[in-house]
């Protein structure tokens, strides 16, 4: 395991522009460790195969950073840092394609915590989705994730607007955990969206926030990519709701296939643009998903103990009973329920007040009902 000296090294050089992870696995595989690499000549930068126009651009750079100031701002931020060498480094993303020399990981759970090895190396899926997405879009990225948590699957995505944050949501709801990479910094004020901050601290709550950028680094145009890859890579498969032709969350989809992961797809409406890449992705072979039982078939996962062991729905009186016969996870309008139920409008509004209390049914707008 790389020391805390070492660390706040390979950090320092993590902030000099194009030293990326094949770089810096060169680096250290000549020089041995990160406080070497900064002290090192220019000749050594030279020897050691990354390039002399790198080595002059890092030999020049770290004059302008200071590495203890970089580490006290990182400790200060509450994030963690470990590297490629660290048995704490997840399994499924070290054998991903372009997996990150270093990762920068903020959770309730200290990486030093023996259960945090447990946590990092649950089964994982990534759900992933248009940032505009429709009313079926998000019901179905809360819903899905949150069944996926409940069978003890931890849910990745990118905290962005839309499918990212239902999904989220989702497992953060059912008390399950879920894992956030960013496409930029740990730090609150480089957190994006902005309007997501208090998301962000209910996930360092639920799981963890993780990204590959030392501290004061904002969100790019590049950065979101290679943020994608990190999502593809930590997961055995990624779940795609809703995405345009050119949407980012296809990208994401292209790096779980390089990684040799599998894709999902939810099927949507023919008349939505919304759905035209999660078709094509269909169309050229990606999973469809009409339950969570098609996710843990296809990965050969079971449902946890919590979720088989749960207790039935059993009905306290007839209202009860006819409600859970006719709701199912697609909503229902509080006013077809009472016509299919065939009994008064306050009889089923105080029914349903009383279902959802007992967390069997879910309001999700605008008087539609679903069962969970």
């Amino acid at each position: 395991m790389t020391n805390q000296n070492d660390l706040k090294y390979l950090n320092a050089l993590n902030k000099i522009s194009g030293v990326g992870a094949q770089k810096m696995r060169k680096l250290i595989g000549f020089f041995g460790h990160g406080e070497t690499v900064w002290k090192a000549n220019l000749e050594s930068l030279i020897q050691s195969s990354i390039g002399e126009k790198i080595a002059g651009h890092i030999f020049e750079e770290r004059n302008y950073i200071n590495p203890d100031a970089e580490w006290e701002k990182t400790i200060k931020e509450n994030v963690s840092v470990i590297d490629w060498n660290d048995s704490r480094y997840p399994t499924l993303l070290k054998e991903s394609l372009h997996p990150p020399y270093l990762l920068y990981i903020k959770s309730s759970l200290s990486i030093d915590d023996p259960a945090f090895l447990g946590f990092i190396e649950t089964p994982s899926v990534a759900v992933v989705g248009a940032r505009k997405n429709s009313p079926y879009g998000a019901l179905v990225a809360q819903n899905l994730s949150k069944e996926l948590a409940d069978a003890g699957i931890t849910v990745v995505s990118g905290m962005a607007f839309g499918i990212d944050s239902f999904a989220h949501r989702g497992a953060i709801d059912s008390g399950g955990l879920t894992i956030a990479v960013l496409g930029n910094s740990l730090d609150e004020k480089n957190i994006h969206p902005k309007s997501n901050i208090n998301l962000s601290r209910e996930i360092v709550r639920s799981g963890a926030l993780i990204s590959e950028y030392p501290v004061e680094t904002g969100a790019g145009p590049l950065t979101f990519p290679a943020r994608n890859r990190i999502v593809a890579g930590l997961t055995l498969g990624t779940i795609v709701i809703e995405a345009g032709e050119k949407s980012g969350a296809l990208i994401t989809a292209q790096m779980a296939l390089e990684s040799n992961r599998e894709v999902f797809a939810i099927p949507g409406s023919i008349f939505s643009d919304a759905s035209v890449g999660t078709h094509n992705l269909l169309r050229s072979g990606a999973k469809i998903v009409t339950g969570i039982k098609d996710i843990l078939e296809e990965l050969g996962l079971e449902e946890s103990d919590h979720k088989k062991n749960s207790p039935p729905k059993v009905p306290s009186s007839k209202e009860e009973e006819k409600l859970l016969k006719i709701l199912s996870g697609e909503p229902l309008h509080i006013d077809n329920i009472v016509k299919l139920v065939k009994l008064q409008t306050a009889s089923v509004a105080s029914t349903l007040s009383m279902m959802e209390l007992k967390g069997w049914v879910k309001n999700v707008g605008g008087q539609n009902y679903i069962l969970l």
